[in-house]
């Protein structure tokens, strides 16, 4: 017998080994497409990811092993197609979650989200917000431990969206505004401390709650499909700005980018906390609706739930429609500077923007169209935003974008 290798074992082992590393190099790709629902069928994986047949149904097979998606035994085909039925892929409703907080002025909610952005459970919600953000942040992640537990879920990780810039890379709050928050309270590492004491696997982010939103509309809402995103939307108070450029999240140098809220949209306006006067931020959110329409803001529930509330049950009156139409142009007038400055192609709203667009879609687009040089040349699609609590699940997109990119190594890093 000779002691000479065969060249052609040896050849063989070798082309299997490259087959398998391209494989786990498509793992991430490949869960991406199905997380953001491109990739509805193997067949549509394979063309996405440019690989053969067998080696996307490799793909599929692991992520399937791992507990991240399902591959359908039963294929089916869309209809008008030819040729052989696919295997249907979609995301495992019994796999993984992330814990997604989120901190706004009329208080806190936890909450553990799954692949594609769908919410598996939600913690009671808080109604007030210590002007500690320490025991704050406590809280909701003792809240989202609790989730955790009483759910059984393995948990890959935790976000956080917060109400104000967060600067990069430290993760500080510099401008929580409309909380009692110190300026540049240190969110970031305060939340990753009580996720690791709380005993939940996996690390730990911080974001802009409107960055957070717009995330999360691009990957699963109103957004997807969209190249140059623009989001503008009012949160529980004020308003903020979002960008997706080239199908990713921009948020400048230092993570301070696009803060909308400070453009002047009414000169000899309200005065903002930012030092100025007549800026989006307090002249198109809930507290301007309320007080344009002249009504006396209560304490029962939140701001923004009692602006859209009047706005869906008395917009038939006089001064609730002045009011709205106030807040129409005011919104118009910082959406049509911004997409001469940034020329977005497709702009969503989320908030009480939301809520106006549905009264009055025709006056907000008219406004953009008539001060904007893109308007002249076509227009700008405006559409509502469509998640619920899309910061939520945008803060969730940050613990799940580790797995994303690499899940072999972030499951076995959230044991």
């Amino acid at each position: 017998m000779s002691g000479k290798a065969d060249p052609r074992a040896a050849g063989e082992r070798t082309t299997s080994r490259a087959r398998l590393d391209r494989g786990r190099g498509a793992l991430g790709p490949a869960l991406e497409l199905v997380h953001t629902g491109r990739a509805p069928t193997r067949a549509v994986l394979t063309a996405e990811l440019g690989v053969t047949r067998a080696t996307a149904g490799a793909v599929a097979a692991e992520l399937e092993a791992l507990g991240l998606i399902r591959v359908d035994a039963r294929p089916g085909s869309a209809a008008g197609s030819q040729g052989r039925p696919s295997h249907r892929l979609e995301v495992a409703e019994d796999g993984p979650v992330a814990l997604a907080a989120q901190i706004h002025a009329d208080g806190f909610r936890a909450a553990l989200v799954g692949l594609g952005g769908r919410i598996v459970a939600t913690a009671p919600g808080c109604e007030t917000v210590d002007a500690d953000p320490a025991k704050v942040l406590g809280s909701v992640v003792e809240a989202g431990a609790e989730l955790l537990r009483s759910t059984g879920r393995r948990c890959v990780g935790a976000g956080l969206a917060v109400p104000s810039a967060v600067a990069e890379p430290a993760g500080l709050a510099l401008n929580p505004l409309h909380l009692a928050w110190p300026a540049g309270a240190p969110v970031r590492e305060i939340f990753a401390e009580r996720v690791r004491a709380a005993g939940i696997g996996g690390p730990a982010f911080a974001g802009n709650d409107v960055n957070l939103a717009a995330l999360a509309e691009h990957r699963h809402g109103a957004g997807r499909g969209a190249r140059d995103l623009l989001c503008v939307a009012t949160g529980h108070r004020g308003v903020g700005g979002a960008l997706v450029l080239d199908g990713r999240l921009h948020t400048g140098s230092s993570g301070l980018a696009l803060e909308v809220g400070h453009l002047t949209v009414n000169p000899e306006g309200r005065p903002c906390h930012c030092g100025s006067r007549g800026c989006l931020d307090v002249e198109a959110d809930p507290l301007a609706l309320l007080v344009e329409a002249g009504r006396e803001p209560g304490p029962e529930v939140s701001l923004v739930q009692q602006a859209g509330d009047l706005l869906r049950t008395q917009y038939d009156d006089p001064a609730v429609r002045r009011a709205a139409e106030v807040l129409i142009d005011r919104l118009g007038l910082g959406l049509a500077g911004l997409v001469n400055i940034l020329n977005p192609d497709r702009i969503i709203l989320g908030g009480l923007h939301r809520t106006l667009l549905d009264a009055d879609p025709g006056r907000l687009r008219a406004v953009v169209a008539e001060r904007s040089l893109w308007g002249q040349s076509g227009g700008v699609p405006i559409l509502p935003c469509t998640l619920d609590h899309n910061s939520l699940v945008g803060a969730a997109e940050l613990a799940w974008q580790p797995v994303l990119d690499d899940p072999l190594e972030a499951l076995a890093g959230s044991d």
